[in-house]
């Protein structure tokens, strides 16, 4: 009987953690480039002596999901939407290197250009924060260059002064971190830089949660979290009556 009580328990744990997952998809419903996490529950044996009967459920992580979300042209030249795998390079908060699609870009007062989730561009070339000197028009191109018109001159100065840094990975390459930023599953091996066409200015790529399909997930995992901690329960009233008639027959 107490195997019975460790594996509903165990599932009724695993059932909580994804219903957090699917609760954090849905937060991001709206959220540019967010890529929905996805969760399942698997077997696993007890290790340690005897026969290998000792079997609980866990929760694994699988990763995202990788599909592209809806395209929507919103006409201003700080927005980009990313080709298929690839990925906008910037600067995390530990001074390393992570990805995001968020390409609702924006300039600071001092001139860093910051990703949609606010860390700052990195520069193709030197791989440092993408410094954007004063301007009256900034222009970002198919490939990443970023150009600018200087203050004070006119339409035919159009200056390149760096390109955004953008690299190519597949979601097998890459790992959700805690702060929402993607990273390379191996530090040694980091994703290739992208060439050629790697994105679309003037527009955004929305999150490619399905809204009503992640509602419907949470009411069968809500389900199944209930009729986990029924099994449980009977298990309790089960072992009290078995109790019971062990202390009758004593």
């Amino acid at each position: 009987m107490d195997k019975a009580l460790y594996v509903a328990a165990t599932g009724a744990r695993s059932s909580l953690q994804a219903q957090g997952t699917v609760s954090h998809n849905l937060a991001n419903a709206d959220t540019v480039g967010f890529r929905a996490a996805l969760a399942n529950t698997q077997a696993y044996r007890i290790p340690g002596q005897g026969h290998a009967s000792r079997v609980a459920a866990v929760h694994v992580d699988q990763g995202f999901d990788a599909s592209t979300g809806a395209q929507r042209v919103t006409g201003n030249p700080l927005d980009v939407s990313l080709r298929a795998d690839r990925w906008l390079a910037v600067q995390a908060a530990d001074g390393g290197q992570a990805y995001t699609r968020a390409g609702n870009l924006s300039l600071t007062p001092n001139g860093q250009l910051l990703s949609g989730s606010g860390q700052p561009l990195l520069d193709q070339q030197n791989g440092m924060p993408l410094a954007i000197p004063p301007h009256q028009a900034m222009e970002i191109g198919h490939d990443g260059t970023v150009s600018i018109v200087p203050l004070g001159e006119g339409p035919g100065t159009l200056a390149i002064i760096g390109r955004i840094r953008v690299v190519e990975a597949g979601p097998e390459q890459l790992a959700r971190g805690l702060d929402g930023l993607m990273r390379a599953v191996d530090p040694q091996q980091p994703p290739a830089p992208a060439a050629g066409d790697v994105m679309t200015t003037g527009a955004l790529e929305g999150s490619n949660v399905d809204a009503a399909g992640a509602l419907v997930q949470m009411i069968q995992i809500q389900r199944q979290f209930e009729m986990q901690v029924k099994l449980i329960q009977r298990g309790d009233d089960n072992a009290q009556a078995a109790n019971s008639l062990l202390r009758l027959g004593g």
